[in-house]
């Protein structure tokens, strides 16, 4: 199993924070989008519902204030309807008819009866008593409507409402007032009564006041539902992420042990090989060489040749082991020759040592590939590699390497029993070698993926070209001859060859 660095290792993929953002953001920005559509529906309808009440509340009101005032004209007309129908029209029976209206009690100070000639002639004013005589035809209002032309107009009619701007006595302000007259054609007077319409207008304005108060504790409403929703909602985030982070933090720590574990592992072997091997065969050399010194003491040079030979074979021996060692920890050749002879030479090499067969296929053109690139597809074939012999029970493994527009791709297939990418994914005490890989191409900017079914198990590395360029050493710098090309691929054969006739 090939050792990874304990740094190497995230507690969670750049990724999953991204993906874990971007939940949150679509969890947030719909409640807020909902709830900002639902208060302008609110305030949009609650603003069309004040608009029609108060329609409904000034039409109800106007209603309510004509008949009053009809039936108080009535009233006043039945009062002076006996003088009317004498069919006199005098002066003193007019003044008659004048006293009694301006006795006539009509709710107070605000509210009077008025009378005036046909041709203008104030006859009565309660609250303007000075005006009684003065002809007032011109007259108009702030608004620019001809007052008393227009009350004679409708009293000519025989009756009818008018709305106008007057003095109101208890404001001493000109205020709307609606008047009622009714015509005495015989007499040639228009007589009738009036309302003040600022009440109506309180009245309206409180109702407006009351609405926008309601729109407004309906707005702190659903803002407070809004604050609720997103507090409810980053809180659940922030229980996910702690768990997450829990969940994370167990898993780096077990996948620490690993990496421990696998480190040791790995000087545990070199230990052994170094005691059980190499040592051992320099413990032989001494005592060969213990021998040869005393055969040529006690027999001449004629004495020491054979065990000279045997020293000899044992150095080769030693030189040999110490050189399988050091390919283990890196190849020479991948420094030298590049990454297609350092595979073929890791394949062959393990092909001999599992007895299976092994064949390399490479295409595209040539390619210098900076160290970094070189040593992690080298290491990510070598831990495939491993599994093949420990876990797939194959007897063919194919390696192929592409080298194309798009980057460089690296397969390493077997037809072994496969494995359950699921149970391995799901179980972080188990698939250290696979998540090692993982890790390794992550750092270059690079993907693993992985197919298995019983019979068929890919292992694919893809590093990005734009991965390549960020790795590459600057111009004018020498780079590797690692070449992928048919070309290069029989140059590294022979390359491969050469070296392993020299160990």
């Amino acid at each position: 199993m090939s050792t990874a660095s304990a740094t190497s290792i995230r507690t969670e993929p750049r990724g999953v924070r991204a993906l874990r953002r971007q939940l949150l953001l679509l969890a947030v920005l719909p409640l807020l989008a909902s709830l900002l559509l639902i208060a302008l529906a609110v305030r949009h309808q609650t603003q069309e519902l004040v608009r029609s009440e108060r329609e409904l509340v000034e039409s109800a009101y106007m209603s309510s204030k004509k008949n009053e005032l009809k039936r108080s004209v009535d009233l006043a007309l039945s009062v002076i309807q006996p003088l009317y129908d004498t069919g006199r029209h005098d002066e003193a029976i007019q003044a008659e008819a004048k006293r009694l209206l301006r006795s006539l009690d009509n709710g107070g100070g605000d509210q009077y009866f008025f009378a005036y000639r046909f041709d203008g002639e104030c006859l009565v004013l309660p609250p303007q008593p000075h005006l009684v005589g003065q002809n007032l035809w011109e007259i108009r209002d702030r608004d620019g409507r001809p007052v008393v032309q227009s009350l004679i107009a409708k009293a000519r009619e025989g009756s009818g409402y008018f709305q106008y701007v007057w003095n109101k006595p208890s404001l001493r302000a000109e205020v709307p007032k609606l008047g009622y007259v009714v015509g005495l054609p015989r007499w040639g007077w228009m007589m009738g009564s009036g309302i003040y319409l600022d009440d109506v207008g309180i009245t309206l304005r409180e109702l407006e006041q009351r609405a926008h108060a309601n729109i407004w504790t309906t707005m702190a409403w659903i803002t407070a539902i809004a604050l609720l929703g997103i507090a409810l909602v980053g809180g659940c985030a922030l229980v996910l992420n702690l768990n997450g982070a829990r969940a994370a933090d167990a898993q780096l720590q077990l996948m620490a042990r690993q990496v421990v574990q696998s480190q040791e592992a790995e000087r545990a072997h070199l230990s052994r090989e170094l005691h059980d091997g190499t040592g051992q065969t320099l413990v032989s050399i001494k005592l060969l060489m213990d021998s040869a010194i005393g055969q040529l003491r006690r027999l001449g040079p004629e004495g020491a040749p054979a065990t000279l030979d045997k020293a000899r074979d044992r150095i080769e021996d030693a030189l040999g082991e110490i050189r399988t060692l050091s390919h283990r920890l890196r190849p020479p050749l991948l420094d030298t020759f590049g990454l297609p002879a350092a595979l073929r030479h890791l394949g062959e090499e393990f092909a001999e040592h599992a007895d299976l067969a092994f064949f390399l296929r490479e295409r595209g053109p040539a390619i210098d590939l900076p160290d970094e690139i070189k040593t992690v597809l080298f290491r990510v074939t070598q831990e495939a590699l491993t599994n093949i012999q420990r876990h797939a029970r194959a007897s063919r493994v194919d390696l192929r390497l592409v080298n194309s527009a798009s980057g460089l791709r690296l397969t390493v297939q077997d037809d072994g029993v496969g494995y359950d990418a699921e149970a391995l994914r799901d179980d972080p005490r188990r698939g250290i070698g696979l998540r090692n890989m993982h890790e390794r191409l992550a750092s270059i900017g690079g993907q693993l993926r992985m197919q298995s079914r019983p019979g068929t198990t890919r292992v694919i590395a893809d590093v990005p070209r734009a991965a390549i360029r960020r790795f590459a050493p600057p111009a004018g710098v020498a780079g590797d001859a690692a070449g992928v090309t048919s070309h290069t691929s029989h140059t590294s054969t022979r390359l491969a060859d050469a070296h392993r006739s020299g160990r």
